[in-house]
């Protein structure tokens, strides 16, 4: 099957320049890197996507804009209107396979929304707009990479391939199939970053990489994804792989990171470190055995390091999950758990040295791929180390750059430019950097993307020691950190979820707004709050410097006080309520999970997008159960929705959004 999709794909070459035209009614796409016979027309009524043979007619009634663009990823629909994501600025980051590779510089989304002028509902426009809002914080989506010849999300030891790697899935499944030159075909994104340098070594020129390939099965923001889901998919999955090519060798080793696989969560109220919280604890056990045996399935043996603190509420978290995995009975899964701050300190990472004496046999055993001068596979990959701490960033990814340093060393020593023990610290100075920078740059990326900030403890990754300007930079980002996670991340979280397809917008759900906050939350404003606190202190002080004049002063200035402290602990004891909270997600309760188990909400997206039939009957169980569960716990309107889901799965054929609505409208009539 993988075979095929290349081969479909490599036969239509992708077009990397093209020309925008933007008409009245509709968008074209005009290639012009190549001669073609026919160009690509989006209707800018509802998106609909065809075929013309050539370009209309300018005039001066007719006059377009016109503009250079790099790719279109694809479409998302919404209540009335459909959104192009395309790409209007690129920049050439390295080679992958001497194909070159691209970092997204900017993103524009077009609107295909004219239809929504002549809507007659009203609430129906609101909707539509607040959803577009959320839209546009994909604009500044960070740390996209893409390549027009060569399927990144591939790894050198397997050809894998799977729509978790692929973060606008929801995209491509609006999008015409005919026209996969115009649009980027699925496996050629998913990619969360990728940092490349040449360095020579004596005459050898080295060539090294680092691919990051993130799951977006339960992507998000670092306090709204925390821990596992029922299906154990965890957040903050990410797949590392670095990959060495020099005098004809090519040489690969993968590294995963995912948050702790236990059902846990950490809901912002204010504080600096809100209380991790254990969720369904009897569900725990399963859901981490599920997970490491996926890994299992994908990568044969894991070793998991824990890098965690002993202490505190991480301790009770680390003491949980090493339980845990005292239970999950394989001989192929490995927990080794290491103290990072506890051992290591804020400055003396150099003690990593004692992690990597406990999973150096594990390493020698498994190995990495190597591919020699012929092509030939020499050796394989047969193992992978999974890492984590809290956030699996900061502390993951010096541990993660000192793991990949080790193999980095071992894979030049077997292709003969380094000899034996040899290191790259004491040998290459300018070499050693690089690697240095690569890896601290990576960090950034995948800490951007899940946390709002630069990864902690960059300094030392990219300098091999502490440095007083990396402690200050790393107080400041944790600050920044603070500030995003209570009152940014609930708006992102949200505009990940449409994006990706993890809600879905139907007007079958009803013409309330889900994004509206309800009761006191609709009132509570952090900043309405800070000012009456400050304003009663300022009149306290006034009040205080007047007591000479009159006591009645000292009674002001205890009265604002009071007011003043009263306030500041009422948001103290509510601070979930001022916080910025995602509207769009609903997370069901434990009886509806005890109905529908093991299907999420995630997973139940992708299986009425999928063409995949065969997985379809795979799973019937699993839609049964959950469109039986809305038909006991949730409104008609979502029941006929889910119904003309089930039906157009059982018969192959597609329902229009007007059988949907008639649905609706029949189905409220039944209920009044």
């Amino acid at each position: 099957m993988m075979d095929e999709m290349e081969k479909t794909n490599s036969d239509k070459k992708l077009f990397s320049r093209m020309r925008l035209w933007e008409f009245a009614d509709k968008y074209i796409l005009e290639p012009l890197d190549t001669i073609v016979d026919s160009y690509l027309s989006i209707n800018r009524g509802d998106g609909s996507m065809t075929l013309i043979g050539e370009l209309p007619q300018c005039g001066y009634m007719q006059s377009p804009k016109v503009r250079i663009v790099y790719g279109v990823i694809g479409l998302l629909k919404l209540l009335v209107g459909a959104y192009l994501f395309v790409i209007t600025s690129r920049e050439c980051v390295g080679t992958y396979l001497s194909h070159p590779i691209y970092k997204v510089s900017a993103l524009e989304i077009f609107p295909c929304n004219l239809s929504l002028n002549s809507s007659s509902i009203e609430q129906q426009k609101k909707m539509e707009a607040e959803f577009s809002n959320l839209l546009n914080a994909a604009e500044k989506t960070s740390g996209l990479y893409f390549s027009y010849d060569v399927n990144l999300t591939l790894w050198q030891t397997h050809d894998f391939f799977g729509i978790v790697t692929c973060w606008k899935h929801s995209l491509i499944t609006n999008s015409s199939t005919f026209c996969l030159s115009f649009l980027f075909p699925l496996f050629l994104n998913g990619i969360t970053g990728f940092h490349h340098f040449e360095a020579a070594v004596g005459t050898t020129i080295v060539d090294v990489a680092l691919i990051a390939r993130r799951c977006t099965r339960r992507i998000g923001t670092r306090m709204w994804r925390r821990g596992a889901d029922l299906d154990g998919y965890v957040a903050n999955f990410v797949e590392t792989e670095q990959i060495l090519q020099a005098n004809g060798f090519t040489a690969s080793f993968l590294q995963v990171r995912g948050s702790i696989p236990l059902l846990w969560e950490q809901i912002v109220d204010l504080t600096y470190k809100p209380p991790f919280q254990i969720v369904k604890p009897d569900e725990v056990a399963r859901v981490a055995e599920r997970h490491f045996l996926d890994l299992v399935k994908r990568y044969s043996s894991v070793v998991a390091v824990d890098l965690v603190n002993k202490h505190g509420g991480e301790g009770r978290l680390s003491e949980r999950f090493a339980h845990v995995m005292q239970t999950v009975s394989n001989e192929n899964i490995r927990y080794v758990h290491f103290d990072f701050h506890g051992i290591c300190g804020h400055i003396h990472f150099e003690r990593l040295s004692l992690l990597y004496e406990q999973i150096e046999d594990f390493l020698k055993n498994h190995r990495y791929f190597l591919l020699d001068v012929k092509g030939e596979k020499v050796q394989e990959q047969t193992g992978v180390v999974r890492t984590n701490c809290i956030d699996c960033l900061d502390r993951t990814n010096v541990t993660q750059s000192m793991i990949g340093r080790k193999m980095l060393e071992s894979q030049l020593n077997q292709i003969g430019i380094f000899k034996a023990k040899m290191m790259l610290s004491v040998l290459i100075l300018f070499f050693d950097a690089c690697f240095k920078n690569m890896w601290a740059n990576h960090g950034d990326d995948i800490s951007i993307q899940y946390s709002g900030t630069p990864a902690l403890k960059g300094d030392f990754v990219r300098c091999g020691k502490r440095t007083i300007e990396g402690i200050i930079k790393d107080g400041i980002n944790a600050l920044v950190r603070y500030y995003l996670n209570n009152f940014a991340d609930g708006f992102k979280q949200d505009a990940t979820d449409l994006l990706h397809g993890h809600y879905i917008v139907s007007t079958s759900r009803g013409l309330s707004s889900p994004a509206q906050p309800a009761g006191l939350e609709a009132f509570a404003s952090m900043r309405l709050a800070t000012g009456l606190v400050l304003a009663g202190v300022m009149f306290a002080l006034l009040s205080l410097r007047q007591v000479r004049y009159g006591l009645h002063h000292m009674l002001y200035a205890l009265f604002w006080t009071g007011l003043s402290i009263g306030l500041a602990s009422f948001v103290r004891a509510n601070g979930r309520m001022f916080t910025s909270r995602p509207r769009l997600f609903r997370k069901m309760n434990s009886a509806e999970r005890a109905v529908c188990f093991p299907l999420t909400d995630d997973l139940y997206s992708f299986l009425l997008h999928s063409d995949d039939h065969a997985f379809h009957e795979s799973n019937a169980p699993y839609l049964h159960a959950s469109f039986l569960l809305r038909c006991l716990c949730l409104s008609p309107s979502v029941f006929w929705f889910d119904l003309t889901q089930l039906l157009q799965w059982r018969s192959g054929e597609k329902f229009f959004m007007d059988r949907c609505l008639l649905g609706h409208g029949k189905a409220r009539t039944q209920q009044s």
